[in-house]
């Protein structure tokens, strides 16, 4: 995997919260501290897509004919068969 050096400008408390991760010992440097970050938004959005795709695939589905009730004990059902 290549890698692209950038210049990037942070506030004081910016600063001093990436010096307290690497000094709490979670990190070795600054550019881990940074790469950890973006994955976990990478993560984030991919999940949120995930969650948002999935809602328009049941909005889409339409009104369903089963009671509340119904579709509890369906869930509850599916979820025993997948523990």
């Amino acid at each position: 995997m290549t890698t692209v050096r950038k210049t990037i400008t942070l506030t004081d408390s910016q600063n001093d919260w990436i010096k307290a991760q690497i000094d709490s010992g979670a990190y070795t440097n600054d550019s881990e501290v940074l790469r950890d970050l973006i994955r976990k938004a990478q993560h984030e959005t991919a999940e949120l897509e995930a969650i948002r795709a999935a809602l328009i695939t049941g909005e889409r589905s339409g009104i369903s004919a089963r009671r509340p009730e119904d579709i509890r004990v369906a869930v509850k059902k599916r979820k025993s068969l997948n523990a």
